[in-house]
């Protein structure tokens, strides 16, 4: 049915149900599994109009690559825990400097997954109106199907 799974993940408690599910059903399958997480560009405010904008330094932009990749790093430490107990090799990857939607369906495409696992936050009304979500938008911008764990 599926032969090569990606799971996505930001180390939130909900991703966590997502990521476990993934791997628990990439072990029944016997499918080849690969864990993502994704850290976003740094924020930088070119300003508009009278107002002063602000652009980074080189010592900003290097303290938050090495805390994003810390930070992905504990992510990914957590997922291969999970892969390990649940006995699955996996291959974990940080992808930097990308919106997480994009780079998650980028990856799918680009490694040939045939299916992504995501979860939801489960946001309703105008929140998810307002706050959208990348699951919203793998849903919308993906080429292979997409299992959403609540």
């Amino acid at each position: 049915m599926y032969a090569n799974i990606l799971l996505s993940t930001d180390g939130s408690d909900v991703a966590r149900k997502g990521v476990k599910q993934g791997i628990a059903l990439a072990k029944a399958l016997n499918a080849k599994v690969a864990v993502i997480t994704v850290t976003e560009p740094i924020y930088i405010d070119y300003g508009g109009g009278h107002a002063g904008g602000h652009i980074p330094s080189q010592e900003e932009v290097d303290n938050y690559e090495a805390a994003s990749k810390a930070s992905a790093g504990k992510v990914l430490d957590g997922a291969r825990a999970m892969a390990a107990q649940i006995g699955i090799a996996a291959e974990f990857l940080h992808v930097t400097n990308m919106h997480p939607a994009t780079a998650i369906v980028e990856t799918a495409k680009s490694r040939g997954c045939d299916l992504i696992v995501m979860a939801t936050h489960g946001r309703r009304g105008l929140r998810k109106l307002f706050l959208g979500s990348q699951t919203s938008e793998v849903l919308v911008n993906g080429s292979v199907p997409v299992l959403v764990v609540p």
